[in-house]
């Protein structure tokens, strides 16, 4: 009787997953998600939407996020002092025909992305690790508080 060497075997991943970590933004939408900030940012300052609040709000826009295919555009927000967000956001959204057609005529892409409105909650995130980070727990175990008991 002749034994056969099994062949190994591969482990199939479920339907859309890869071996590769994920990743990266590749350059070309880094570059076409600057593209879109800075014609955001124009418009906005040329005061080119004609809504009351958005005319009302000091806005920053300090990140678009493109998919890999530049057909979607995800635009952070953030109106000065964190103040209105909602009504910031919604009054973005109203006007978001017209600043995907705005967007399409400063931006040279095959398609014009469709966009979406988030409020950048990065800024939250640093103020809270930064508290964390002056707290009298973190100042006794870095040795900061000669006074801490150990």
């Amino acid at each position: 009787m002749v034994a056969h060497a099994a062949a190994p075997t591969e482990v199939a991943l479920p339907r859309g997953r890869s071996r590769q970590p994920a990743k990266q933004p590749s350059q070309r939408a880094l570059r076409a998600g600057e593209l879109v900030r800075h014609a955001l940012a124009e418009i906005l300052a040329r005061g080119d939407v004609h809504d009351p609040v958005i005319a009302t709000h000091l806005i920053t826009v300090p990140q678009v996020h493109m998919s890999p295919d530049l057909r979607l555009a995800t635009v952070y927000l953030m109106p000065l002092g964190g103040h209105d967000e909602k009504d910031v956001l919604a009054a973005f959204e109203r006007n978001k025909r017209y600043l995907r057609g705005a967007i399409a005529q400063r931006v040279n892409l095959k398609f014009a992305p469709d966009i979406r409105f988030r409020i950048d909650e990065r800024f939250e995130a640093a103020a809270e690790i930064e508290r964390l980070l002056r707290s009298a727990q973190v100042k006794r175990d870095l040795g900061g508080d000669p006074g801490g008991t150990e």
